[in-house]
């Protein structure tokens, strides 16, 4: 697909971002008073932050979870992965087909959040592991994704001037906030997920409205 055309793509989307962010304050909101969560979550993400701003920063672990998450994303639409080089300082994937999914996904799927929840409830399935510490290790690992994909963004990215810089940056910013806003609920058992649909819904056909009375 020429990048003219995600261009338009992207500006025609951008009042559904604005109805996610919405969404997403409402979802947040409505979730806020679950204490037992968001206490170690979000004291989980703070020991990460301290870990991020003072020490050196683990960039081989990232890379690592990156490359991973293109081949990943690979097999789900049903591709090959050749090879895959890993290094402190960047890598690379080769692959047998490619979308604009694949190329952005490090960028909005949590790795290892992912692998934080899926090891949790396979501990808990199998021998009845109880949940603390699951919370706290879970903020890490999201606090994780999201400083150092901030930070790699800093940088020129070859998936992101593959696909332009503006759908690109829809895509990402999309993607992050679906997972904020079907994940929370999860956690904090508020929201109810069916509600999530209509609250995106409406408030992004407030979006349109806003424009068509703008314009």
């Amino acid at each position: 697909m020429p990048k003219w055309i995600k261009f338009l793509i992207a500006v025609l989307l951008l009042p559904v971002c604005a109805g996610a962010a919405r969404a997403l304050w409402l979802v947040l909101r409505a979730a806020g008073n679950a204490d037992t969560t968001w206490v170690p979550f979000l004291g989980g993400a703070a020991c990460w932050c301290v870990i991020f701003f003072l020490l050196p920063k683990p960039m081989w672990i990232y890379v690592f979870g990156h490359e991973l998450t293109h081949a990943l994303w690979t097999w789900l639409f049903g591709g090959e992965v050749k090879k895959m080089k890993v290094t402190s300082k960047g890598g690379h994937v080769l692959i047998s087909k490619t979308n604009f999914l694949i190329a952005l996904a490090p960028y909005f799927f949590p790795l290892y959040a992912v692998i934080v929840i899926g090891g949790f409830a396979l501990g808990r399935f199998i021998w009845g592991w109880p949940l603390v510490g699951f919370h706290l290790l879970l903020g890490a690992a999201y606090a994780f994704h999201v400083t150092l994909t901030f930070h790699v963004l800093q940088t020129r990215q070859s998936d992101i001037t593959s696909q332009g810089y503006l759908f690109s940056a829809v895509v990402i910013f999309l993607g992050n906030v679906m997972v904020l806003l079907f994940g929370i609920p999860l956690l904090a058992h508020r929201p109810e997920i069916f509600k999530i649909c209509g609250l995106w819904f409406a408030e992004t056909g407030k979006a349109f409205n806003w424009l068509h009375q703008l314009f």
